[in-house]
C-alpha cells in the first residue's frame, strides 16, 4: 500500500464531467473555490473600514492571495495555470461581488454614492440599483482581471523553470 500525498487531490472517478474539468484546471473545484476564499478578508476588513488603502496591513491583504494562487499553481504544477487562476480569480469576483452587497450600507454609512449630472434627479432608489449593479460588474470583472494577472505570472514561472530533456 502506498502513501497518499496530502496535497495531491482526491482521486475523481474515471467518467464524467466532473473527472474531465478536474484534469482541466488541475485542481479540484473545492480547492479552487478555497484559493478565491483567501482573498474575502481584505474585502470584508476594508469595507468594514477597518483596513485603509496604502497601508501595510492592506498591500499583504491585496497580493499575498494572488502569490498563494502562483504558488499552489506551481508547486502541483497544474498543466493550464491561465484557465486555473482566471477560474480562482472568476470565483474571488464573484465573492467581491458579494461581499460589497452584502457590507453596502456598513461601508457607506450615512452618505452612499449618487448619481451625478443628468441623473442626479433619478429616484434614490433607482440611483442605489444602478450603482449596485455597476459595482457588482465592476468587482467580477476585478476578479477575473486578478485571476489572468496571477494565471500569466505562473504560466511564465512554469515555463522558465520547467526543465527540457536533454
Amino acid at each position: 500500500m502506498t502513501a497518499h500525498d496530502p496535497l495531491s487531490p482526491l482521486p475523481s472517478p474515471p467518467t464524467g464531467n466532473t473527472s474531465r474539468r478536474h484534469r482541466a484546471l488541475g485542481l479540484p473545484v473545492i480547492a479552487l473555490i478555497g484559493l478565491a476564499l483567501l482573498a474575502v478578508p481584505r474585502v470584508v476588513l476594508h469595507d468594514l473600514g477597518l483596513i485603509q488603502e496604502r497601508t501595510f496591513a492592506n498591500i499583504v491583504l491585496v497580493f499575498v492571495p494572488p502569490l498563494i494562487w502562483i504558488g499552489v499553481a506551481l508547486l502541483r504544477r497544474v498543466r493550464t495555470p491561465f484557465l486555473t487562476l482566471l477560474v480562482v480569480g472568476s470565483f474571488y469576483g464573484l465573492f467581491l461581488a458579494i461581499g460589497h452587497q452584502l457590507l453596502w450600507d456598513v461601508a457607506w454609512g450615512d452618505t452612499p454614492p449618487t448619481l451625478g449630472g443628468n441623473l442626479a434627479d433619478l429616484d434614490p432608489a433607482v440611483q442605489s440599483a444602478i450603482l449596485r449593479f455597476f459595482a457588482a460588474v465592476s468587482s467580477l470583472f476585478t476578479g477575473v482581471i486578478v485571476g489572468a494577472v496571477a494565471g500569466l505570472i505562473a504560466w511564465g514561472l512554469g515555463k522558465a523553470t520547467r526543465r527540457t530533456p536533454a
